[in-house]
């Protein structure tokens, strides 16, 4: 079974694992509506240079306490059933998945602001920090790290 929030090495498992694990808690029979949010590494940054790869890192004790504390959080909501989010960390291609979030909840109306902002807090909350190595306009390879607290929202 999956835990319900936390940082993992890429590949530990796939969206349909976490939808299988949200599925299987006995309060889903509640359930209307299943959001779905998967963040993927963008093939350029946002000063337009080209990404070859990412490296994803964490302070892994204190990014699943934090984790953790968002879904608990988030879940007291009325009329939400669950709420997961699992973050890789390891080295991606650009396309490739690195964020999870499922939101689990009686209708629609509810689960969307709650998938929104389970989505924030993890950018703005959790110690997870990418190494992105890219490609310039001149074609030189160059690579640096960038907390995820400070880029765009994917």
């Amino acid at each position: 079974m999956i835990n319900r929030a936390g940082v993992h090495r890429k590949g530990a498992f796939s969206l349909q694992d976490v939808l299988k694990s949200v599925r299987a808690k006995p309060s889903f029979n509640k359930a209307g509506a299943l959001a779905i949010f998967v963040g993927v590494v963008r093939g350029e940054t946002l000063d337009g240079e080209r990404v070859k790869r990412l490296e994803l890192e964490a302070y892994e004790e204190k990014a699943n306490e934090v984790l953790e504390n968002i879904c608990n959080d988030l879940q007291k909501r009325e009329d939400i059933i669950d709420v997961q989010i699992h973050h890789f960390i390891g080295e991606f291609d650009v396309g490739e998945d690195l964020v999870y979030v499922v939101v689990a909840g009686s209708h629609r109306h509810n689960v969307f602001p709650t998938l929104d902002e389970a989505v924030e807090r993890y950018k703005r909350e959790v110690p997870v920090f990418k190494k992105e190595h890219v490609v310039n306009e001149e074609g030189s390879t160059k690579s640096f790290w960038v907390s995820e607290r400070e880029t765009e929202t994917s």
